[in-house]
């Protein structure tokens, strides 16, 4: 009787799995993903910038903007830096707290290398410029962090200042609501606008 009753508990077990695994495995996922097709469809697909048709980036994850040897090209923005090197798959921070002698040394170098490349004086490199965040994607940088680089960006360019700072504007974006987070710059949105406007060279 015991052999039986386990039988068709064991039967009921199958059949629950099966349909919560056809329920929750498939039909609801393919139901989300058919109305975030409806409501918001480049949301759906990954925030996915494009160039001509081709896939540049998403405006949702950070990437360098380097030449073949991995140096920052003067005429772009740069993002913040990032532990995983802005490998999406690898997305993660250093795990170095504050006392760690290794993100100490890390910071004050970029902090370094950030000021002789923009011209400026190491005191005046924001945060952002030399602290990764907790994914090492940020797609974002801060007004601070941008505007020590217009300067840069328009000799490298060779335009005036005020266009590229107007371009900074425009690809600022307030706080949510008016209250929560704060301003932040698309950095990727920013260098597509800089090349359709002053060309890729």
């Amino acid at each position: 009787m015991s052999a039986l009753r386990s039988g068709r508990q064991l039967v009921a077990a199958v059949r629950a799995l099966l349909v919560a695994t056809v329920v929750l495995g498939l039909a609801y996922p393919l139901l989300v993903t058919g109305l975030a097709q409806l409501v918001a469809p480049g949301r759906a697909d990954g925030s996915l910038l494009t160039v001509d048709g081709e896939v540049v980036g998403s405006a949702l994850l950070g990437q360098a903007s380097t030449d073949a040897a991995g140096d920052p090209l003067p005429r772009y923005f740069q993002s913040r830096p990032s532990a995983s090197g802005y490998d999406g798959t690898a997305s993660g921070g250093t795990n170095l707290g504050p006392n760690s002698p290794e993100l100490v040394e890390a910071v004050q170098q970029r902090r370094a290398d950030v000021a002789a490349f923009n011209g400026i004086a190491p005191a005046d490199v924001p945060p952002d410029a030399v602290t990764a965040s907790a994914s090492g994607l940020d797609p974002d940088i801060s007004p601070e962090y941008a505007a020590i680089q217009v300067e840069r960006v328009a000799a490298a360019r060779g335009v005036p200042a005020g266009e590229v700072r107007a371009l900074v504007e425009d690809a600022t974006s307030g706080r949510d609501l008016g209250f929560v987070g704060a301003p932040h710059v698309r950095v990727l949105e920013l260098n597509l606008a800089l090349d359709r406007a002053f060309g890729r060279g």
